[in-house]
């Protein structure tokens, strides 16, 4: 009986203990939380350089400023172009941004490999984006090696391209090379194939090594295919039907123009070529040598956590990482599908080394067919 009350007492100081930790805890970040946002405050200001979105600058932005009355500066663009502007003043000693929302591709081949970022990971103070369980997979999801600096925010499978179904019939795209149909030439827009970095490079890469490199030639040289680095410039070609092809079109650019009645529609299936996930619209990280640390630092955990990432999923219409974010509103072939065997572009052996080695032969070979 006594032992029995011994083990009782041993069990209760073990729950005590447990519980004032958990408290500790819980006040830790609490008050690591509000004295960053205080110290964010009086910086009053974060640079954020992101994707040209629609729902960053009318929904996300305005959101994170009214919920803790900072300012963001967003610098929006083309992230090869947008980064390349970053690399010319960090040259110059200027050091200009806090926050990069960048593409995978530039995020992982210009950013993490020049070490312009900073370890994103010790910044995360929020439980609701410090607890695995809010990812899928069970941990918090970075690209990098380090598993520090790229946070993994969306992972969904891409369309192949976006047509105008008043030109271009369902049957008459049903198999990867009915791209090379004639009625196409001049028809067929594109970013630009040859940025490195760029939505344009990274659909050239995978038809490149899903298909080989006479397809990529037909394609882009034969097909005579129409370069275009201004998005909304894609999008209206394709609305008007000057260029009822777009193979990097976004669906977030287009949501007006499809509310207005146009048949712009993404096409997943397509015999002949696998479906690629990718980390699109963007990967998160932190600039070193931040000009505004704190707000940098409360922006991304507003940025990782269900609220935001929500939002931004929903207008972009891309699977996020978490758990707990709402994903009924999704067309269901963004969303991988267990068991699917998907070429997978947020691996970063194939940004780093195979994306970027293809990406040299696809520029080569575009360059020897003008």
């Amino acid at each position: 009986m006594k032992m029995l009350r011994s083990g009782k007492f041993a069990a209760l100081l073990a729950l005590l203990a447990l519980t004032a930790t958990g408290h500790a805890q819980t006040a830790n970040w609490q008050k690591e939380w509000e004295e960053t946002v205080a110290a964010a405050k009086k910086e009053g200001t974060v640079v954020v350089l992101g994707q040209p979105s629609p729902a960053m600058r009318n929904e996300i932005l305005p959101k994170f400023t009214e919920r803790y009355g900072i300012k963001v500066e967003l610098i929006a663009g083309q992230s090869s172009t947008t980064v390349g502007k970053v690399r010319t003043e960090r040259a110059a000693g200027i050091y200009s941004v806090d926050v990069f929302m960048s593409n995978g591709g530039t995020s992982i081949s210009v950013l993490y490999a020049e070490k312009m970022i900073d370890p994103l990971k010790p910044m995360l103070i929020l439980p609701e984006v410090t607890e695995p369980s809010k990812w899928k997979g069970g941990v918090i999801p970075f690209a990098d090696p380090e598993k520090q600096y790229l946070l993994l925010m969306f992972r969904s499978v891409d369309s192949h391209m976006v047509v105008n179904q008043d030109y271009v019939k369902p049957e008459e795209m049903r198999h990867v090379k009915d791209l090379l149909n004639p009625k196409w030439k001049g028809k067929i827009a594109t970013e630009d194939p040859a940025a490195a970095g760029g939505a344009g490079a990274g659909s050239a890469a995978h038809f490149y090594t899903q298909i080989g490199p006479d397809f990529v030639k037909q394609l882009y040289i034969d097909q005579q295919a129409i370069v275009q680095r201004d998005r909304r410039q894609l999008s209206d070609w394709l609305a008007r039907g000057s260029a009822p092809i777009c193979l990097t079109c976004h669906i977030d650019d287009m949501r007006a123009l499809v509310n207005e009645g146009y048949k712009l529609v993404e096409l997943f299936e397509l015999d002949g070529i696998q479906n690629r996930v990718t980390p699109a619209p963007s990967l998160l990280s932190v600039a070193n040598k931040a000009p505004h640390p704190n707000a940098a630092k409360v922006f991304v955990n507003w940025m990782a956590g269900k609220e935001a990432l929500e939002l931004y999923s929903k207008n972009a219409q891309a699977a996020t990482m978490r758990t707990d974010a709402d994903e009924s509103f999704l067309d269901p072939r963004v969303i991988p599908k267990p068991g699917v065997q998907y070429s997978d572009y947020t691996d970063i052996d194939w940004q780093m080394r195979v994306r970027m080695d293809v990406a040299k032969k696809v520029r080569d070979l575009l360059k020897a067919g003008r």
